[in-house]
């Protein structure tokens, strides 16, 4: 799935801001979840891009750990650049192995998708708005204006880390999938 957002997404205007069939997205879900091979490449991006934002909303407690809410929310309020990038790496350090793999291929994607964002529309902060609510949320629900303050903040923190991915995952976050 990654791979194929990595390949097509850049050259795909509105990637993860259109939604993709709902029924196409149903169906593709349950022959995933019953362990059916899928070819994602017979299908529009845009399911895919939305099979993969509802593969990361069903990560138990998010991929940036709900427990560690408090502190990715606050990372915005520190100082400057270096701050933010050092109190990052501190937080993605305490998450378990996995996610940190996974949000590698993650950021990849997506510096890949903002390097082509004249062609694709989806500069840092759009694709921002659209991920972030998929990467992180509250450990409990509160008021709408709570989760639409907390949404703002995820996503300056989104627009953030993918603007900075290189500094903070590494430069080879660039050519984490070959050369495809």
């Amino acid at each position: 799935m990654l791979s194929l957002l990595y390949q097509e997404g850049p050259s795909t205007e509105g990637i993860f801001r259109r939604s993709g069939s709902a029924k196409t997205c149903k169906e593709l879900k349950e022959k995933l979840d019953s362990g059916v091979d899928v070819d994602l490449t017979c299908e529009s991006i845009f399911v895919t891009a939305s099979l993969f934002k509802d593969f990361l909303r069903n990560i138990p407690g998010s991929i940036l750990s709900s427990q560690l809410c408090d502190k990715w929310v606050s990372v915005m309020d520190q100082g400057n650049n270096e701050e933010k990038i050092k109190s990052i790496q501190r937080l993605i350090e305490q998450l378990p192995r996995a996610n940190v793999v996974l949000l590698r291929y993650i950021f990849g994607v997506l510096h890949g998708i903002e390097m082509r964002s004249e062609e694709n529309q989806m500069n840092a902060f759009n694709l921002a708005i659209c991920i972030a609510p998929s990467l992180l949320w509250p450990p409990v629900s509160s008021t709408p204006d709570i989760e639409s303050e907390f949404t703002k903040k995820i996503s300056s923190l989104v627009q953030f880390l993918t603007e900075n991915c290189c500094r903070i995952f590494g430069e080879e976050i660039t050519s984490l999938f070959g050369e495809i």
